[in-house]
């Protein structure tokens, strides 16, 4: 092929992009160089935070120049997530007032809430009103913005200023990495900004999330971890590494 190092790097990328994961003896066998190639250079593609490896092969991590859609989210780690989302659900506790992040472990969230009981939702996500707006007790508040398109949920001025009108009991917030160092990370500094001010808005924040968000981070970040009341994640997430972020400040509820 003849390719250079470079350009054998980009495609790696591109490929797990594409696919959302990528096996190293699959790659050698493509690209015809040894698996301990392909090895070396996914090292490198983490220390530049482009993938992070996994046992035999990496995935993508989401950045300012690629995120992954709500459609791709929604079948990946599904059993995890409702598993993950049920937990959360049952956090809500005597709130009755709740702000649902857009994304897909959040939506899972607002399908597990409670029905017997009245709540308001507040959020910035079109799939989670949509899937609430019929629910008898609950009333949905849906911030109003500018869409975007592949996760379905509103940002922008619009929707900050709507939302900083509002104290909520209780924030469900997902992110698209969480670290020791970085805290809550999301590619998309809009999006960013309504995180963060749901974050102010709330008394109590939980966040939610699959095992493969902890120690990745992203470009905008949004919130710290001691801004966290609760993490909720699966038991995949070591215990020992659930450990360090509880000496933060929130419970970590592993599921």
């Amino acid at each position: 092929m003849g390719t250079t190092a470079e350009e054998r790097r980009r495609e790696i990328v591109r490929a797990a992009r594409a696919t959302g994961s990528v096996d190293v003896t699959a790659l050698a066998a493509e690209l015809g160089v040894a698996k301990e190639t392909v090895r070396r250079d996914l090292r490198l593609l983490e220390d530049h935070g482009l993938v992070r490896r996994t046992h035999g092969g990496a995935y993508p991590v989401e950045s300012a120049g690629f995120e992954t859609t709500l459609s791709v989210r929604a079948t990946s780690h599904v059993p995890e997530k409702r598993r993950i989302a049920a937990a959360a659900a049952g956090l809500l506790g005597d709130a009755e007032t709740v702000f649902v992040d857009e994304g897909f472990t959040p939506q899972l969230i607002a399908e597990a809430l409670p029905r017997d009981r009245p709540l308001t939702v507040v959020t910035a996500s079109l799939p989670v009103a949509g899937a609430l707006a019929g629910a008898a007790g609950v009333s949905v508040l849906l911030l109003g913005g500018r869409v975007r398109a592949g996760t379905l949920a509103t940002v922008d001025h619009w929707t900050t200023r709507m939302l900083s009108g509002f104290v909520v009991d209780l924030a469900y917030i997902g992110a698209n990495g969480i670290s020791r160092e970085h805290g809550l990370t999301t590619p998309d500094p809009a999006v960013g900004e309504v995180k963060a001010q749901a974050v102010r808005a709330a008394r109590r924040t939980v966040f939610a999330g699959v095992h493969t968000k902890f120690g990745a981070v992203s470009f905008s970040r949004f919130a710290e971890i001691g801004a966290l009341e609760a993490i909720v994640t699966s038991t995949l997430l070591p215990a020992s590494e659930a450990h360090r972020y509880s000496l933060l400040g929130p419970q970590v509820l592993r599921v």
